[in-house]
């Protein structure tokens, strides 16, 4: 990023969108991109506070503001941003407000390069953009098309996945009338492993099998399979984004906390909140969206939870023998009203 144009046109692809009304903070360690960070404007009292500690765990020995979004309401937040950094001993390379196709330099005081009508600008016709669409990344043109991505399906898929929601709750109390609660659970598990390959190998779930996994996943045990099983296959990402949006959304919590699980290990916060926010509304409760939900609050990276995840074995040595009361998070589902009655 060697130019301004430069740097506003790696933003979008950085952070997963164009932003809007936004603070964006970019965490060098020589020229390598280590940390991007971005707040709505204005920012809140305090937003900012962590993110000098944040800068420091990261290593980050420089840093490029930009702001989007008229002067009077950027300038503050640059200047907060600023004031911790300078506070912290880290060096600021650029400073930036855009708006309107349009960039000013908060560091240079220059006419020639930098005049007070701001300089007009192509974020699109950079050489960044380029790359970044070659290496397969991708810009949505704002925060409420991510918003979007996430959100659940409506119309006829809607109506389709009711439908199915409701043969895989039938085909549950089946097999709890059947079976032992191991078998629910190694078969929840199995059905883990199975959409993940389906979706490694570019497939997709059908109606009755993603509604089958839903509820699978109410069991804490299943669903921590999945989320010991998360690597940085592009799989775990569509599968969990697919199910988010597929599922009932009272049933979506767990899927949508492994999506946030995963795009945050992807270093996508913005989709990880989001995501979050789908997940807490389903169950305000939900003790992994709230753990997740208080990591990315702090601004905690994701390896120190990656580190500390166990493996399947391990749950398998921790958690024991599958009892019914493992079951019961499924049972309370069971309980709920028909899903084609909501």
């Amino acid at each position: 990023m060697s130019s301004p144009t430069d740097i506003l046109a790696a933003v979008p692809f950085l952070i997963g969108f164009y932003p809007e009304r936004s603070l964006v903070v970019i965490g060098l360690v020589g020229p390598a991109v280590r940390v991007t960070t971005r707040w709505d404007l204005p920012a809140e009292s305090g937003a900012l506070d962590g993110l000098l500690p944040l800068l420091k765990r990261e290593q980050v020995t420089t840093v490029i503001l930009i702001g989007y979004g008229p002067g009077s309401l950027v300038t503050a937040g640059v200047d907060e941003a600023t004031r911790l950094l300078r506070t912290g001993g880290i060096k600021i390379t650029e400073s930036l407000r855009a708006a309107d196709g349009r960039y000013w330099s908060y560091v240079c005081q220059r006419v020639a390069c930098c005049p007070p009508e701001g300089v007009a600008y192509d974020p699109k016709a950079s050489s960044i953009a380029a790359e970044a669409v070659v290496q397969g990344l991708v810009a949505l043109p704002n925060r409420r098309s991510l918003e979007r991505s996430v959100a659940p399906y409506q119309g006829k898929a809607r109506v389709s996945m009711n439908r199915a929601t409701d043969r895989a709750i039938t085909s549950i109390r089946i097999a709890l009338a059947r079976g032992k609660p191991a078998d629910i659970v190694a078969d929840g598990i199995a059905r883990v492993r199975t959409a993940i390959d389906v979706y490694a190998h570019g497939d997709r779930l059908n109606d009755d099998d993603a509604a089958r996994l839903g509820l699978d996943l109410a069991i804490i045990r299943v669903r921590d399979e999945a989320w010991t099983l998360i690597d940085d296959r592009a799989a775990h990402l569509t599968l969990w984004r697919d199910l988010t949006r597929r599922l009932n959304p009272r049933h979506a919590a767990p899927a949508a906390s492994l999506l946030a699980a995963t795009a945050w290990r992807n270093g996508d916060c913005a989709l990880a909140t989001l995501a979050l926010d789908r997940a807490l509304t389903a169950d305000p409760r939900y003790t992994m969206a709230v753990l997740l939900s208080r990591a990315i609050r702090n601004l905690l990276p994701p390896n120190v939870l990656r580190e500390r995840m166990p493996t399947p074995e391990d749950l398998d040595r921790e958690m024991g023998t599958p009892t019914m009361k493992w079951l019961s998070p499924l049972l309370t589902l069971l309980e709920e009203p028909s899903a084609l009655a909501s």
